[in-house]
């Protein structure tokens, strides 16, 4: 068994969950998945979805929240948080007008510290969620770097996915040593020959590698998470699923 534990991000079946929401989280309990990362109820009430969830075992490690939801309703989210006994509150995109330069990408830190702040004295772990536009360079530097130097390791940390990273052009296990001790989440997403999303382990990144960076950098949680799949969404996270259970981590 890995140091850290395994998770489904639900935006994997989201279309499923759109349908089917209790039935689908039912689907993922029974597949084994022992938590997953969600952020909403389904049209629950938040203590309908929490013993919904403890009847199926599943438990929720965390969330992802707008930028602008936390600065405006920031007492909802913590309020969903706690109900779901989450830890974690993740920040998952930028808008493009945030982040067009080294100043914006400053702005931005400004904005996530002040949020990390507020969440962290709130008894949570905030963090911020990668894509690939983050490894554009401003003054020589990426915008992922600019953020993480301009923001407080206490309040903000980072969940690290593995496709966009490889997408950017960086190693993933070099970037997750690099944020060693900040990186308390993993988004475990594998990358096709052909550049498109594939099942983890289906691809071309070097698990092995990623998952003993992920060990020595002290990660917590490794969710998986596939944005498009050429199959069914539910048996793509099969089996990714099957491949970590083969490498022991379940």
């Amino acid at each position: 068994m890995a140091a850290f534990r395994i998770a489904l991000q639900t935006y994997t079946v989201r279309e499923e969950m759109a349908r089917d929401f209790k039935g689908t989280l039912q689907k993922i309990a029974e597949m084994g998945y022992p938590a997953v990362q969600l952020s909403d109820t389904g049209g629950m009430s938040i203590e309908e979805a929490r013993n919904f969830l403890e009847s199926l075992g599943l438990t929720v490690f965390g969330g992802h929240f707008g930028l602008e939801q936390l600065e405006k309703n920031l007492d909802s989210v913590l309020q969903l948080a706690r109900g779901l006994d989450m830890e974690y509150i993740v920040v998952p995109w930028l808008a493009e007008e945030l982040r067009r330069d080294a100043d914006g990408w400053k702005g931005v830190a400004q904005r996530m510290n002040a949020i990390g702040q507020k969440v962290v004295d709130a008894g949570f772990v905030f963090g911020y969620h990668n894509h690939s536009f983050e490894f554009q360079r401003f003054d020589g530097k990426y915008g992922l770097d600019i953020l993480m130097e301009n923001t407080d390791p206490q309040l903000v940390q980072l969940e690290l996915d593995t496709y966009w990273v490889k997408h950017g052009g960086e190693d993933p296990a070099e970037y997750i040593r690099k944020y060693a001790g900040r990186v308390p989440l993993l988004h475990l997403k594998d990358m096709a020959q052909d550049g498109s999303f594939a099942e983890v382990g289906h691809g071309i990144l070097d698990w092995d590698s990623i998952f003993q960076a992920a060990e020595e950098a002290g990660v917590k949680w490794a969710a998986v998470e596939q944005d498009t799949c050429q199959r069914p969404p539910l048996e793509s996270a099969r089996l990714s699923l099957e491949f970590l259970k083969s490498k022991g981590l379940l």
